[in-house]
């Protein structure tokens, strides 16, 4: 699984790569369910804000909510706060899916997030919580 891990983050790095193609891809990580893959996913997720790269953040992100489940919420939430200047509907998405899916764990994660010194991952807590059902 870690070569298609490896295949995935070399087409989010070049700019010809078939988006279909890529977007298959992920789907095809996201759908092995190998936690062992997480440490590596948040890796390549932390590279893609550095990088400004709000496609890769996107796509990373689906897949880390899908093998993570609720637990991924804090790094989704932290990946969400800094402003790539996209409409993040996807990764939100996301972030609501995981918290209505299991609100007892959201809950638990999120509040303490609600008083991190970063304001923008303060207010993104905040948001999500709102979807608690």
């Amino acid at each position: 699984m870690t070569d298609l891990l490896t295949r995935l983050t070399a087409m989010l790095d070049d700019l010809d790569a078939d988006v279909d193609e890529t977007i298959d891809l992920a789907d095809e990580v996201a759908a092995s369910g190998d936690a062992g893959l997480l440490p590596r996913l948040q890796a390549e997720l932390d590279r893609a804000l550095t990088e400004r790269n709000a496609y890769a953040r996107e796509l990373l992100g689906g897949v880390l909510a899908a093998i993570g489940g609720p637990d991924a919420l804090p790094t989704l939430i932290r990946a969400s706060a800094v402003d790539l200047g996209d409409d993040q509907d996807g990764l939100a998405a996301e972030i609501v899916d995981l918290v209505q899916a299991d609100p007892k764990t959201a809950g638990s994660l999120l509040r303490p997030l609600t008083e991190d010194e970063d304001l923008a991952v303060a207010n993104r807590a905040e948001w999500a919580l709102r979807f608690l059902p």
